[in-house]
């Protein structure tokens, strides 16, 4: 079982960055996929970038260039640096860990407005 955690959302004008955090409640050394995902309201949640443990990256079309997902395997953690942000960037974001089972954390509100 793991919990997780996120932590880092919050206001910030477009053009601007933020970097979310999720801390694991265990060693995320052999988690086979961590990865963020987003849903804005009214709207499906939606894979926005993901890290495997065989090093592997992806990121959906409309962060590509902008976000950077990374994993601090010494801290359990995995982070979400986003840059040039936009106002359809605007949702709550949750992070997601993938072992045996699929484990969800509490999700994070990230607005982006003037």
């Amino acid at each position: 079982q793991v919990q997780l955690v996120e932590s880092g959302g919050g206001l910030v004008q477009p053009g601007g960055s933020l970097r979310l955090s999720c801390a694991a409640s265990r060693s995320i050394d052999n988690i086979i996929s961590m990865g963020w995902y987003r849903q804005a309201p009214e709207k499906q949640r939606e894979l926005v970038a993901r890290t495997t443990k065989a090093g592997s990256t992806y990121y959906t079309d409309s962060v590509r260039g902008r976000f950077t997902i990374s994993r601090d395997n010494a801290k359990n953690t995995v982070y979400l640096q986003m840059n040039s942000l936009k106002p359809e960037d605007t949702a709550v974001y949750y992070c997601n860990a993938v072992v045996a089972a699929t484990y969800w954390g509490q999700g994070t509100q990230v607005t982006v407005s003037s």
